[in-house]
């Protein structure tokens, strides 16, 4: 298979400058770090217009003033208990996914491995599709179903879904070690297994549990809220420290295995840790807002073009995801005056880069 860039990398030598916090000092590539920073300030002002557009729009210096304290009550109500929350779950999603993807990514070597790709995210899917259609659900964020599956059922089988399809995805692609390519090819058969399970239940559902089940594939900002939103931060919170943890690790990785093990890696472990972070963010992202197609896929790859290094950045990964992410809740919100999933603005976005990435590879090898 052409597409499939496995070798490995020379590490980059772009310039770099000192960091020190306390008696911490760490190495910043300086345009890793500029890329980093535009991303944050382009995040802050969607965030501010996010919050202040909508069906009652309010001045960005009042939603600023509000943020901190200030504003009439009709304005916090409105920024505070409906605005915020949503705004907030689109960002850690976004987050959650562009590191996700970049962990696949560099752990792989290859621009295809994504949870999108790799089955994960179909895995997730099909565990709160089964949900939605053998609970006799007819509603996700309005009505999900009676009793403890209005709250907890769908996105637990999101989550649980999306774990067990990782760990087959990682028992079938196990030979003595994991291979990038290996791991691809199962990922791809996995996915096209899920998608196809998938379909059999929503045929085989009522019209109106299959009509459910459908809007929440195509993954939606809408009405979400703090009980969303609280999960993703004790998950992040464990896991991005984790995948921070395991960055000197991955960057020798990318030099091949051998050359990984040389420089003392404990080359499986490192995998399985690798696998265990990226795969708990995109589930419990997907638990969240249901599946927002190629935001792991696509994010990586933009933020390492934006900071020139030798592997998708994490941090540049994560503020790039929350852009997208943010920015299509504003779109789908404020800017399009009828109901659109944010992930199809998503969808949009990733399907003509997917398309590119293929068409690339292929001159690169025809040459």
């Amino acid at each position: 298979m052409t597409t499939l860039e496995t070798r490995p990398r020379r590490l980059s030598r772009t310039p770099s400058a000192p960091l020190r916090v306390g008696p911490a000092s760490w190495l910043v590539p300086v345009r890793a770090g500029v890329a980093t920073l535009g991303c944050l300030a382009a995040l802050a002002v969607l965030v501010a217009l996010d919050l202040a557009k909508g069906d009652f729009e309010i001045p960005v210096g009042d939603v600023v003033r509000t943020l901190l304290g200030g504003g009439d009550a009709g304005q916090r109500f409105i920024v505070m208990e409906l605005r915020l929350p949503q705004t907030l779950v689109a960002i850690l999603v976004g987050a959650a996914l562009g590191l996700s993807g970049a962990l696949f990514q560099t752990f792989a070597r290859n621009p295809l491995a994504s949870p999108d790709i790799l089955g994960v995210t179909r895995g997730s899917a099909l565990g709160a599709v089964a949900v939605i259609v053998l609970s006799g659900a007819s509603g996700y964020g309005g009505g999900l179903a009676t009793g403890p599956l209005q709250t907890m059922g769908v996105p637990l089988a999101a989550f649980a879904g999306g774990m067990l399809a990782a760990t087959l995805l990682y028992l079938l692609s196990w030979r003595k070690g994991i291979d990038g390519q290996r791991l691809v090819l199962v990922g791809i058969g996995m996915s096209a297994a899920l998608t196809a399970a998938t379909s059999w239940l929503l045929v085989k559902a009522r019209i109106e549990d299959a009509a459910s089940a459908q809007i929440w594939l195509n993954g939606s900002l809408n009405a979400r809220g703090w009980e969303q939103a609280w999960p993703l931060v004790w998950t992040m919170a464990v896991l991005v420290p984790l995948a921070l943890l395991l960055a000197r690790s991955l960057n020798a990785l990318q030099l091949g295995d051998d050359s990984a093990r040389g420089l003392g890696v404990r080359l499986q472990l490192t995998q399985l840790l690798t696998l265990v972070a990226a795969v708990g963010l995109v589930s419990v992202s997907v638990a969240a807002v249901g599946p927002l197609e190629f935001v792991a896929f696509v994010v990586p790859q933009i933020a390492l073009r934006l900071t020139g290094g030798s592997r998708p950045p994490m941090l540049a990964s994560m503020a790039m995801g929350a852009v997208i992410v943010v920015g299509a809740d504003f779109v789908t919100r404020v800017l399009i005056p009828f109901a659109l999933p944010a992930g199809l603005v998503t969808a949009v976005i990733g399907a003509p880069y997917l398309i590119w990435l293929l068409l690339r590879n292929n001159r690169k090898v025809s040459a």
